[in-house]
């Protein structure tokens, strides 16, 4: 699902059933709240056929999706369903163009040749 937002490119969110989910991790690294979509939980993925042999849960990605599982009832279609950061390692693609990441560490738009910004994230663009 594509979710647009103000001064964002969009985000795309996958249905739970369409990820493994074994390869993912509750981050412990807290939670952000956003006034439209409500609290956002994270997660580490972890890699293809899980942690190796004396594999630590430090070698997963942190932080590297995120999900609203009880979002605020304009966002209910988004229960569940996950997103990801389109940074390295992380490969995005949407159709045959693999995806820039929107600016910053915090938003997760993915940038295609047909979306235009200027997008939140950067520098200076906190206070829009």
């Amino acid at each position: 699902m594509r979710v647009c937002e103000t001064a964002s490119p969009p985000t795309y969110y996958f249905p739970p059933d369409s990820i493994d989910r074994s390869l993912l991790r509750c981050s412990p690294g807290g939670t952000t709240f956003c006034e439209w979509k409500g609290t956002a939980t994270y997660w580490n993925v972890l890699p293809p056929g899980g942690l190796p042999p004396g594999g630590q849960p430090s070698d997963a990605l942190q932080r590297v999706a995120w999900s609203y599982e009880a979002p605020t009832p304009a966002f209910g279609a988004i229960a569940g369903w996950l997103a990801f950061y389109a940074r390295p390692p992380l490969e995005c693609w949407v159709g045959e163009e693999r995806v820039q990441p929107q600016e910053g560490q915090f938003y997760g738009g993915w940038v295609t040749a047909n979306i235009v910004g200027p997008f939140k994230g950067g520098p200076g663009t906190s206070g829009w």
